[in-house]
């Protein structure tokens, strides 16, 4: 299997795993709430943090399959020749702003929030590890994006 596939298969799972645990920690909330009467001090901010998690992740995920959202009205009514080169500039454009957004600036957020040592109120645990979701999409999208251009996919 290749690397990229292994990657792509890692991705998926993570995803599933982690809207899995969000769901059953909804669930719980709910159930805490209304049948127990006694809601659940951390739910609410777990599934703040799970949230945040399958949705940069998902980004990174969508991206390397190509089905993120696209405007492509514009480019469909140019020459193939014309369409070729847009979408190589897009695909230019997304890494570029993956590398200096994502793992530049994450890595900076994540640095910032360890250095100050500040943690969840509820979870007590270090919003770094909530905020490491951020440069790890950014390396994945930046892979994605390297493996399209060196396979002329874009």
């Amino acid at each position: 299997m290749k690397f990229r596939e292994k990657i792509d298969r890692f991705l998926g799972w993570a995803l599933v795993v982690i809207m899995s645990l969000m769901v059953v920690n909804v669930l719980w909330q709910v159930f805490s709430r209304f049948i127990l009467s006694d809601p659940s001090s951390y739910t609410d901010e777990l599934a703040r943090y799970l949230m945040i998690w399958v949705g940069v992740l998902g980004a990174a995920y969508v991206s390397g399959k190509n089905k993120h959202v696209a405007i492509d009205y514009f480019p469909s009514k140019f020459s193939k020749t014309n369409q070729i080169k847009v979408k190589k500039l897009v695909t230019w454009i997304i890494m570029f702003f993956a590398f200096f957004t994502f793992i530049i600036g994450g890595s900076r957020l994540v640095y910032i929030t360890y250095i100050l040592e500040q943690f969840s109120p509820a979870l007590q645990i270090p919003l770094a590890f909530v905020y490491l979701v951020i440069p790890i999409s950014g390396i994945l999208i930046v892979y994605y994006k390297i493996y399209e251009i060196s396979n002329h996919k874009a």
